[in-house]
């Protein structure tokens, strides 16, 4: 049993053969997916991760505002966002949020601005959140050490992680679980595994961010939550485990975190 903690098949690359990229997934031994609908508000991610939540027992869901799109953030987005998010116990998180150096689609101080504000929606919430950072390590640990350190906070997973050994210290030590894609597999990916050999397998876990990051041998290819067992017998390896005991811990991780009912979780049926 495994579980894809990052995913985007409500996208527009799986409209073919999404059923049959799902059911690939519960073949594989994949027990549970986590659909990420993000984007801008101008797309309809967020009803479509509400649907496959309501549809299939496997998938769970997560709604936010990517920090490309953070410029289009305001309170018609945040309420729409809640409305969503409150009509599911399957919407288990707020995200993905944060920040977004390397491109720069919207201002860096609206991004962080924006960062800032969804945090306390989720807060307000009572949920768990969903990190996207890159290029922006020292502002991303900045802004989470800041508002995420208090008593009651339900923690947050930093999702591809692509920082230092010590930016996943220093989140761990305030309740986060780093999760790493397939990109953890390329050949000039050093700095990921440098960052890996710092977490602990209770804060680990494995996510395919498909149809992106396509671990090898596929990288190339469309990505989908099947190949997560590829990233996660590359870091079994890595960690000199057993691929069983890796897939384990992140599976025991994702349902403790997210306080689910791993007995709940079935692929026998995936329709509800």
């Amino acid at each position: 049993m495994i579980i894809d903690s990052h995913c985007h098949i409500d996208g527009e690359r799986f409209d073919e053969d999404r059923e049959q990229v799902i059911q690939n997934a519960l073949d594989s031994g994949v027990i549970a997916m986590m659909n990420i609908g993000t984007g801008s508000p101008k797309d309809d991610s967020f009803e479509k991760t509400l649907e496959l939540t309501e549809k299939y027992e496997c998938i769970y869901g997560s709604a936010g505002i990517h920090p490309h799109d953070a410029i289009e953030y305001d309170e018609a987005v945040e309420d729409r966002l809640k409305k969503i998010i409150n009509s599911s116990e399957k919407m288990i998180a707020w995200g993905e949020i944060g920040l977004d150096f390397y491109y720069d689609h919207s201002p860096r101080d609206v991004q962080k601005e924006i960062f800032r504000r969804q945090i306390h929606v989720a807060k307000e919430l009572n949920l768990p959140i969903i990190i996207h950072s890159r290029d922006a390590n020292d502002e991303t640990v900045e802004i989470l050490t800041e508002e995420c350190s208090y008593e009651d906070f339900r923690g947050g997973i930093m999702h591809c992680f692509g920082g230092t050994p010590e930016m996943a210290r220093d989140l761990m030590d305030i309740g986060f679980l780093i999760s790493f894609a397939g990109n953890v597999t390329f050949k000039k990916a050093d700095n990921l595994r440098e960052a890996a050999k710092v977490v602990p397998l209770d804060k680990l876990l494995v996510e395919t961010d498909c149809p992106y990051l396509t671990p090898v041998p596929y990288r190339g290819k469309r990505n989908e939550p099947a190949r997560v067992l590829d990233t996660a017998r590359f870091l079994a390896d890595f960690y000199d485990i057993e691929f069983e005991t890796l897939a384990q811990q992140t599976t025991q991780n994702f349902v403790e975190f997210f306080q689910l009912d791993l007995g709940s979780i079935s692929n026998s049926n995936y329709h509800k």
